[in-house]
């Protein structure tokens, strides 16, 4: 298997990883960190897929898709700090007043997982953000000592993964996913 990770502009394969079965159901399409809370709760069923085909079409676009030849099994959701809801998250701080760009979500397509492809989207996360000139990246991952997290929670990777990632513990945070606390996680570009 040879993984590689591109910006996510094409909306087709953005689709495929973190779209709906059906049309008209209210899934995050990777909006909740990226887009004002009230919006993110006024848009319905299609709508969010229309956001997510216009965000697809900016410059950057919202994220990394890694592909299995064709084939797009995983996401990254990865954007500059400032354009996402940890600008303003209360239980995350900010370290500095830098320019940092977010990796917030990583999501693996059922049938792709347990074979690297999040350290591969991770990588990709970072080469995006450096190559539009991020002085630094960070995520806020679980640190969970090992311990399973539920795979509906586990979006926003082990601290494991991103210390494996080149990324070392910048500060700790309030906030807590499926019981486990969540970490800030900080690698220089």
């Amino acid at each position: 298997m040879a993984i590689e990770v591109l910006p996510a502009t094409m909306f087709t394969d953005i689709a495929a990883v973190l779209g709906p079965k059906r049309p008209d159901a209210n899934v995050c399409w990777c909006l909740s960190y990226r887009i004002p809370s009230k919006l993110n709760v006024a848009l319905r069923g299609p709508e969010r897929g229309v956001l997510v085909q216009e965000l697809a079409a900016e410059t950057p676009p919202p994220g990394v898709l890694a592909y299995d030849g064709d084939e797009a099994v995983g996401w990254a959701g990865v954007h500059p700090r400032a354009d996402t809801s940890f600008a303003r998250n209360r239980k995350i701080p900010h370290v500095d007043d830098r320019d940092v760009w977010s990796v917030w979500c990583i999501r693996v397509r059922p049938g792709h997982r347990g074979k690297g492809v999040s350290h591969h989207l991770l990588a990709g996360a970072v080469e995006f953000a450096r190559d539009h000139g991020a002085p630094v990246i960070e995520g806020y991952p679980v640190d969970n000592h090992g311990e399973k997290v539920d795979l509906t929670m586990a979006y926003v990777g082990t601290r494991a993964l991103f210390e494996r990632g080149g990324f070392t513990k910048a500060a700790t945070t309030d906030s807590v996913l499926n019981g486990f606390p969540r970490v800030l996680m900080r690698r220089e570009l």
